[in-house]
């Protein structure tokens, strides 16, 4: 029998807002689309809703730069207010160029923003802008706890946000928020076909699947923050998505 993997879309789930009961939302779509969660399966769920859901958001009118960030948004040419929230996610500055402000944030995470966000954020009495979750492994936890809960299923919940990528064009999805599933699959000391022992192979499990997710939920107005992957064979157990980090001192290229 072949192996089969599925991902499959929640459909319906309404626009997120700050203390919906995001675990609960997914259980009754998930149910109301004939695709009850099964023990096993694997969710994974869009930051911005999960940003949402927390209150993780900031109105711009509500924000006052500071010198330093006066300064490099006049040099990168960015609104001074989104600079400063960038700055305030951050630990430092890793690149910088017209338009352009890649950070390592609090999570330790290298990306464009510090992952603050314009997108897919209801202009309702401002200009509004999404944050990070706080700790999204914690997060996924509470996600996986409360799905858990509700189904009396065994699952794994991943929230992805997509990122760039250094020499590569084009955005891709990546895990910063894992629980119940191990973000990474050591090979190393394992078999080729003819034989020949794997010496450095350890497989990104959790970016490949949210990679795979991200097909499905979209960039756009899709409406589809939430995917449900079956069938995927993973080690089960807690982690922490910055377990997938690469240690600054073997960072070749930072």
């Amino acid at each position: 029998m072949l192996d089969q993997l599925t991902l499959t879309a929640v459909p319906g789930l309404p626009l997120i807002q700050p203390g919906d009961d995001l675990g609960a939302l997914i259980v009754d779509h998930a149910e109301r689309a004939n695709c009850p969660l099964r023990d096993g399966d694997v969710v994974v769920i869009a930051q911005k809703v999960v940003s949402k859901a927390e209150g993780r958001r900031l109105r711009l009118e509500d924000v006052t730069p500071g010198p330093r960030a006066e300064d490099l948004a006049a040099q990168i040419r960015k609104d001074p207010r989104l600079v400063e929230i960038i700055l305030r996610e951050s630990r430092q500055v890793v690149r910088t160029a017209p338009g352009l402000l890649i950070v390592e944030d609090r999570h330790g995470l290298i990306c464009a923003n510090a992952g603050v966000d314009r997108s897919n954020v209801e202009k309702t009495d401002g200009d509004w802008v999404t944050l990070l979750p706080v700790d999204p492994d914690a997060s996924a936890r509470s996600l996986r706890d409360c799905i858990q809960a509700l189904t009396g299923q065994r699952v794994a919940v991943l929230i992805n946000d997509s990122h760039g990528r250094p020499w590569r064009e084009g955005a891709s999805g990546v895990a910063i928020g894992v629980a119940g599933i191990a973000p990474l699959d050591d090979q190393r000391g394992s078999h080729d076909l003819f034989g020949y022992e794997l010496q450095s192979t350890v497989v990104a499990v959790a970016d490949q699947v949210a990679a795979a997710a991200s097909l499905l939920q979209g960039q756009a107005d899709e409406g589809r923050p939430v995917v449900v992957v079956r069938g995927l064979r993973y080690e089960a157990r807690d982690a922490a998505a910055a377990d997938a980090l690469r240690p600054r001192e073997r960072d070749l290229f930072r």
